[in-house]
């Protein structure tokens, strides 16, 4: 039967924020098709008043058909605690009813829960709807006082002190509860409006109730909120088990009493591919929690692998891609929650009292990962739809916080990988100096990939010390880290000073920065470059933006080597200067890469006063001092990776070089071989005499027939037998074919194949030819 009265409410913008049902059978339209649209669309003619508490008498309202419904207003209750939350009762009947009878009606049929209390809190009037929301008659109710009608709970104590604050001050309130509802055998969440009534005298002579179920919105701002807390808490690390625990932290115990996360075997595999098996699913337990108290958890324990069937809820969520949920009764739950009983402890059930279960997968890029599963048993609530869509949304925010753990993973090893390929896995046997280094990267791929070292033998038993960083991080810094550290043994080998070796490394990456990749150009790279020569104890050395080494002298305290660090490699068209020190034997000198002193929340000074205190502290050998080093300057989360090349340096004895200037006249030849064999003789190596004699002969002859005065002769005796000839001719001598009918061309040929190897060098006064053989084995 169609009623004749109407009850809305409007709020101060003329907004429908609520519909009757006594509305929707007068006029026509649905509570879907009014509420949160304007209350204005409603009318059929045009109004003078300015606000919905100036309408009076007859309005003429639009029927949904289009026709014209006349209604006399009867009732506007004001409600809200100040202006900008005003809201209006609004209740009008069809023309020619009693006005107190259909007013009476109105507050009788609306479809919000009302009742009225006098000043004491007695009850004065209730409208069905709050009827049956407390599940009594009105009658069992009337003069009755309101603590008594309830159970003794926070939100009806809220409600008792809310009752009173409205006579004391007169003044509406608004308030949201969460309580029971006896009728509705369920949790509910109510938005309440209180307002004063009063009498013609102005007197507050009772407090008007009207209650509204908010339940929808309650939990719809629960999910959001979960949602919410998900974006901001799953993925703060890049580290799968970390990850998968804060899912579990963000799920247990607001919407699941027990959550786990297990994911596919390939996941953990370097090379994996994604698999799902067409029968029974191996997954790995990652991560479980729970918010019940005597809930196990140990069926599959945290690291083990497990066997899940067919049927089983996880495994069909992970082959149709969408959560599935399995609810207390059904073959399915009854199946899985049997299974997990017997892999459970012996005697426990794994599963007491749990009556819902979601799975839902993890699923990332189109791959997946996994699968999460919710089980409720101290909640009442079984997961329903909008549970699906939470978990769905939820799981796939997180599936795309593993996969960039995974993804993070994979690509991390594989820059280690590269990064341990690239750096010198054996240094290679020289005297010059002691040596001990470490390599550590980073936890973060951020830090991995640019940082590099080496030891370089060079003729006349010196040695080159490098330490080199590209800024950048991961596989491209990696690759181009490589080719500097190729560029730099190249030039090592033509055995340039180190300003020189800089200034065409520099070109090289200039030259870099122009191919089409272009990422050198981004990263960029610096470099320090030292010679150390054990015969003159003299220390070169020439740096490219990095910096400063530490040398620590015998019986002194450590301290940075004063020298011009000069541009990062790649600006281009800038000099480098090098740097000469000498060296006592035993000096410790320590190259380390900018990651070790410097970081955003560090210092720099201070970490290179811990480094110069770190590097005086004794120690039995370098290994130990590297170890010392890197204890007390690097902090515990580096957020770069460090390189530290520590070595010692020795000086060879008088008595193991032996120099001799020779006349610029071929007559004088045969003077320096004999000179030669009786070193050779000095120092127990007849069995070399043969070959260096001819060595001799060949470099002296060639050095006074082509080049300038003077000319030098020296044998160092080291882990090999060098002879090299000096003279002050820039010019080189270069191997070349001699034809059978030539006279000379053969004499280089000659000791190319009688020494190990040979070579020259461009020094600050001219050449040295060198050659270097092994000493005769005892």
């Amino acid at each position: 039967m169609v009623q004749d009265s109407v009850a809305a409410i409007v709020d101060l913008r003329g907004v429908v924020r609520a519909w009757s049902d006594g509305a929707r059978d007068l006029l026509g339209y649905t509570v879907d098709e009014v509420v949160n649209h304007p209350a204005r669309q409603l009318l059929a003619e045009d109004i003078t008043a300015d606000t919905v508490a100036n309408l009076s008498g007859i309005v003429m309202l639009r029927h949904r058909d289009g026709s014209t419904v006349p209604l006399v207003l009867t009732a506007c209750a004001v409600l809200g605690d100040s202006r900008e939350q005003l809201e209006y009762v609004i209740t009008a009947v069809r023309p020619g009813r009693a006005e107190p009878t259909v007013a009476g009606q109105a507050f009788q049929q609306a479809s919000l829960p009302m009742s009225v209390f006098d000043t004491t809190q007695h009850y004065m009037r209730l409208n069905d709807a709050a009827c049956r929301i407390m599940g009594v008659p009105e009658e069992a109710l009337l003069g009755q006082h309101f603590p008594e009608s309830v159970e003794d709970r926070p939100a009806h104590r809220g409600w008792l002190d809310h009752l009173r604050r409205v006579v004391a001050t007169g003044r509406p309130v608004r308030y949201e509860s969460f309580t029971g509802a006896p009728a509705l055998n369920r949790e509910h969440a109510w938005t309440t409006d209180m307002w004063p009534l009063r009498n013609a005298a102005g007197e507050i002579h009772a407090v008007g109730i009207a209650s509204f179920d908010s339940t929808e919105q309650y939990w719809a701002r629960r999910r959001l909120a979960l949602l919410n807390d998900a974006a901001a808490s799953i993925g703060t690390t890049l580290d799968v088990v970390r990850t998968a625990e804060e899912l579990i932290e963000v799920l247990v115990p607001r919407y699941a009493d027990f959550a786990s996360v297990d994911l596919l075997e390939w996941v953990f595999e370097a090379e994996g591919l994604p698999d799902i098996p067409v029968r029974d699913i191996v997954l790995r337990r990652v991560a479980h929690g729970s918010g019940t108290k005597g809930t196990p958890e140990a069926a599959v324990h945290v690291g083990d692998s497990d066997t899940y069937s067919s049927p089983s809820p996880p495994a069909k969520a992970l082959r149709t891609g969408r959560a599935v949920v399995s609810q207390a009764g059904e073959p399915d739950f009854v199946r899985w929650v049997a299974e997990r009983n017997a892999r459970g402890p012996a005697g426990r059930a794994y599963r007491v009292g749990a009556h819902s279960v979601l799975a839902a997968p993890l699923r990332a890029r189109g791959t997946t990962l996994g699968v999460v599963v919710g089980v409720r048993i101290a909640n009442p609530e079984d997961f329903g739809e909008d549970d699906v869509v939470l978990a769905e949304e939820v799981a796939s925010r997180a599936a795309v916080c593993i996969d960039n753990a995974r993804r993070f993973a994979r690509e991390r090893a594989t820059a280690l990988a590269l990064q341990h390929s690239l750096l010198p896995r054996g240094l290679p046997g020289q005297a010059a100096v002691d040596v001990a280094h470490r390599y550590v990267p980073s936890d973060s791929l951020a830090g991995i990939g640019g940082d590099w070292f080496d030891v370089i033998p060079l003729s006349g038993g010196r040695v080159a010390l490098v330490v080199g960083d590209v800024v950048g991080h991961g596989i491209p810094s990696t690759a181009t880290m490589g080719r500097l550290c190729t560029a730099v043994r190249t030039l090592a080998d033509v055995d340039l000073p180190p300003d020189e070796l800089l200034t065409h490394l520099d070109d090289l990456v200039t030259h870099l920065a122009s191919d089409e990749s272009g990422e050198v150009a981004e990263l960029g790279a610096t470099c320090l470059y030292a010679v150390y020569d054990p015969v003159s104890r003299r220390l070169n050395l020439a740096a490219a933006g990095h910096p400063a080494p530490a040398v620590l002298l015998p019986g002194g305290s450590a301290s940075l080597v004063e020298m011009t660090a000069g541009p990062p490699l790649g600006i281009g068209g800038l000099p480098f200067e090098a740097t000469e020190l000498l060296l006592p034997e035993g000096s410790v000198l320590a190259l380390y890469t900018d990651g070790l002193i410097e970081d955003r929340n560090r210092d720099v000074d201070h970490a290179t006063a811990e480094l110069c205190r770190a590097l005086s502290a004794p120690a039995d050998t370098l290994d130990t001092l590297c170890d010392t080093v890197l204890d007390a300057v690097l902090p515990e989360e580096a957020s770069d990776d460090v390189a530290l090349l520590m070595v010692r340096t020795r000086a060879l004895d008088t008595h193991q070089v032996a120099t001799w200037d020779i006349t610029p006249d071929p007559e004088h030849v045969a003077a320096a071989r004999q000179a030669a064999t009786e070193q050779l003789s000095a120092w127990g190596l007849d069995e070399a005499a043969f070959v260096t004699e001819l060595v001799v002969s060949e470099l002296v002859t060639n050095a006074i027939r082509y080049g300038a005065p003077p000319v030098r002769l020296r044998l160092i005796r080291d882990r090999t037998l060098i002879c090299e000839v000096s003279d002050a001719s820039s010019t080189s001598p270069h191997l070349r074919r001699a034809h059978a009918f030539d006279e000379g061309g053969r004499g280089l040929l000659l000791v190319a194949q009688l020494t190990h190897r040979w070579g020259s060098r461009q020094t600050g006064r001219g050449k040295t030819i060198w050659a270097e053989q092994a000493l005769p084995s005892d």
